[in-house]
């Protein structure tokens, strides 16, 4: 198991609708608006590093209002 959280920015005013739309996704356990140089905090847990990878460029990033996330895999 592989557990990841992927720090999203948003645009202005969309944290909201994003921590909405992001929990819906499979792959995600919490997501969590906050203060600071991100939005949004994403918490995943997946089988794979490729499906971190696909979580966070193609679903995460798709979604409206996301429009930058960085990606740090927890090593424990």
């Amino acid at each position: 198991m592989v557990h990841a959280f992927i720090m999203t920015k948003t645009a202005p005013g969309a944290s909201e609708t994003v921590v909405r739309d992001v929990t819906e996704l499979e792959q995600v356990e919490e997501a969590h608006v906050v203060a600071g140089e991100f939005d949004v905090i994403v918490e995943v847990d997946v089988d794979e590093v490729y499906d971190v990878m696909q979580a966070a460029s193609v679903e995460i990033q798709g979604i409206d209002g996301v429009t930058d996330t960085k990606t740090y895999i927890s090593l424990h």
